[in-house]
């Protein structure tokens, strides 16, 4: 298990993520033929459902031995669930939240 100030030290915060986001949807029929990037989008392009954003926290929180983050500053905007979410701005928030930033 990996710490969170180390992912972030050595900036593999989106190679963690892409890891557990392939690690996830490896046997998924997607349709998705790319490989998993900074730009790939959970929802249009791994078929992502809203019980798989509850397995991608779980999983990622597990990664980085946290519990609690405010993935509701991630998820929802204006009192909605955002349509979509892409690597990077799970990537992003990580980022920001493990160096002390603020986590939206």
């Amino acid at each position: 298990m990996d710490t969170p100030h180390a992912a972030a030290a050595t900036g593999d915060i989106q190679g963690a993520v892409t890891a557990i986001l392939e690690e996830m949807t490896g046997e998924w029929d997607t349709g998705y033929s790319g490989r998993i990037g900074p730009d790939t989008c959970l929802m249009k392009d791994l078929s992502f459902e809203s019980i798989d954003i509850v397995m991608l926290i779980v999983a990622i929180e597990e990664k980085f031995g946290t519990k609690g983050l405010p993935f509701d500053t991630l998820l929802l905007v204006d009192g909605r669930y955002v349509e979509d979410l892409k690597v990077a701005e799970i990537t992003g928030f990580l980022a920001r939240h493990f160096q002390g930033g603020p986590a939206a």
